[in-house]
């Protein structure tokens, strides 16, 4: 999950202070409560959307080129593997279309058994689907490394052969063997497709051989295109054969709301109870606010800055339970080929990073009264909270707030400190390679406009720099503007118009939360092209070695030089009905936005 960045300062402190604040954050659940209740058949759950993010694609693998966030991923289309959502486990194997990989002695063969699931149309979900949903990512990569933001060039799907061995069984040829934690956090990305519906190239065209390059190139383009068709989602034939729990019912292109229906073929846990769910798209966190104290919402998340609503909430019959999402982290997301003001030699130099992490209140932010409100985890690592794979440092992390040794960093590095000023280089030999004298710490920050901790935490960042004499404009932008523009690895061009963004979350795997992809050199998803040929073995380990403690080393590295700035991780506020439940996994779970409505009731 991608983010985006922040706003105006004193009018956002003002604002935030205003509609948050007041409730203690040792009143919110940290565990959901238990499942309850006689379970009743029917009904229609309402869930928000997170705001600001609306989906406008269908496909499963949109292509770089639409900016695309898939609608309902995850409830029509279920990965191979499906993610657990919690720390400690890459997948969830209770649902899960397949059972767990089993490996040769040298981890080059992977053998997969299918689990009985059915598509909408009564057909089993086979091999062989699974061997189409191979071929058509490996035909989006060929038209473009961009068109998959898990992607690293030369890894998975490269160098991988899916073949059927049987209906129910998958053989996956490896030329290069991968951590198997690794392989199946990749594996949860799989989305499969149907194979015998899918497999045209125009509508009623012959089927064809998908196992050719040429025909899955050709079908690739045929399904995104109908997929730009918005105003068809709930009507083209294509996207009503599903294997997930749900069937698309309706969509609204204007908003980006839609509703879901019981896949009735679904053979997967959960007793698909509710009637219809409907997801409602919003704008802001307020207008969620709102919906939620009218009683019009079942279940959604809560901005933080409206922690003191809380207690309101609850009397109105709603369960509020928050925690950090298993792999996550929050941070500033520096582009590190940003060459405005010289930002790319400054920014080059680790002191630097060093002295700007030293200036994030990581404590104060989570107490900050308009900031987190105290719903918020310290984080200055990777591997987010509570990862089986922790930094070296444990809890004395390398750079914690010190606004003093920052300044002794520049001082000592050449730098003359004018507090509220302008801070320059005075001894260019010690400022560093390609830093001339006079120049200027000055750059700006992009800042998402939603949720609102966002751009509180980033005016408070811009507050400390300016006592250090460091300039940081602040420019808000929308979460979709920013997952469509501000990116080197898909969007090169824009790379003078955002030295910094902040557009919140940053999701790696649960279980195995590998910076592949993020931090590597190569990596598709490396949006401010940051570079390191130490990060890159660390990765390279963690990713086909078969030692678990090489992501810890890695982790702890990534730590250590910054190819970001860390923030406290935010808490993520659960909202639901004390009419609806289910597993507490299944409440667990939307931590990370993973839903499962399937496996709901409403009750008395």
């Amino acid at each position: 999950m991608r983010g985006r960045l922040t706003l105006a300062l004193v009018a956002l402190l003002a604002a935030s202070a205003c509609a948050g604040g007041g409730a203690p954050a040792k009143d919110i659940a940290k565990e959901p409560p238990k499942q309850t209740g006689t379970p009743k058949d029917g009904g229609t759950a309402v869930v928000a959307l997170t705001p600001g993010l609306s989906p406008n694609y269908i496909y499963p693998y949109p292509p770089a080129a639409a900016n695309g966030t898939v609608i309902a991923r995850g409830q029509l289309w279920r990965s191979l593997y499906r993610p657990s959502g919690e720390g400690d486990q890459v997948a969830d194997a209770a649902l899960s279309l397949a059972e767990p990989p089993t490996y040769s002695a040298d981890r080059k063969t992977v053998t997969i058994k299918m689990k009985d699931y059915q598509w909408s149309t009564g057909k089993p979900v086979t091999a062989d689907d699974v061997v189409f949903s191979v071929a058509l990512l490996k035909a989006a990569l060929a038209k473009s490394p961009a068109n998959w933001s898990f992607y690293t060039p030369g890894q998975f799907p490269d160098g991988i052969t899916a073949t059927a061995s049987a209906p129910d069984t998958l053989t996956l040829q490896l030329e290069t063997a991968y951590n198997p934690s690794y392989l199946l956090s990749m594996l949860t990305l799989l989305y499969v497709m149907p194979s015998a519906e899918w497999n045209i190239a125009r509508d009623g065209g012959p089927h064809l051989d998908f196992t050719q390059p040429k025909n899955a190139g050709a079908i690739y383009d045929y399904l995104t295109k109908e997929s730009g068709d918005q105003s068809t989602f709930a009507t083209n034939p294509l996207w009503q054969v599903v294997n997930g729990p749900y069937k698309l019912k309706s969509f609204d292109p204007t908003t980006g709301s839609f509703s879901l229906v019981p896949n009735t073929s679904y053979s997967g846990p959960g007793e698909k109870r509710l009637d219809q769910v409907d997801f409602k798209a919003f704008t802001s966190a307020s207008a969620v606010l709102n919906q939620f104290k009218a009683g019009n919402l079942t279940v959604g998340t809560l901005d933080s800055s409206f922690i003191s609503q809380i207690e309101e909430l609850k009397a109105k019959g709603y369960n509020v339970y928050g925690g950090p999402a298993p792999a996550r982290f929050d941070s500033l997301t520096i582009n590190f080929k940003h060459t405005v003001d010289g930002f790319d030699k400054v920014i080059a130099q680790p002191y630097i990073r060093q002295a700007l992490q030293r200036l994030i209140d990581q404590k104060g932010y989570v107490a900050g009264r308009g900031i987190y409100n105290g719903a918020g985890s310290v984080n200055y690592s990777t591997a987010g909270s509570g990862s089986p794979y922790p930094p070296a440092f444990g809890e004395n992390p390398p750079y914690p707030y010190d606004p003093a040794a920052a300044q002794k960093l520049l001082t000592d590095h050449g730098w003359k400190v004018v507090p509220d000023g302008a801070t320059t280089c005075e001894q260019p030999s010690l400022c560093g390679d390609g830093i001339e004298q006079g120049q200027k710490i000055s750059f700006t920050i992009a800042s998402a406009n939603t949720p609102a901790y966002v751009g509180a935490r980033d005016v408070a960042f811009v507050s400390a720099a300016k006592k250090l004499g460091i300039e940081v404009k602040l420019v808000t932008k929308s979460l979709n503007y920013m997952y469509a523009n501000y990116g080197n690895s898909f969007a090169p061009a824009k790379a003078d118009e955002w030295a910094m963004q902040d557009y919140g979350p940053l999701y790696l795997a649960a279980g195995y939360p590998s910076g592949n992809t993020v931090f590597n050199t190569e990596g598709s998803f490396n949006l401010g092209s940051y570079a390191s040929a130490d990060a890159d073995k660390l990765i390279e380990a963690s990713t086909f070695g078969a030692d678990e403690k090489a992501l810890s080393a890695e982790v702890t590295a990534l730590a250590s030089d910054l190819p970001v700035l860390f923030f406290p991780t935010p808490h993520t506020l659960v909202v639901w009905k004390n009419t609806l439940s289910g597993p507490d996994a299944s409440f667990r779970a939307l931590l990370s936005f993973l839903y499962s409505p399937e496996q709901w009731y409403f009750h008395s």
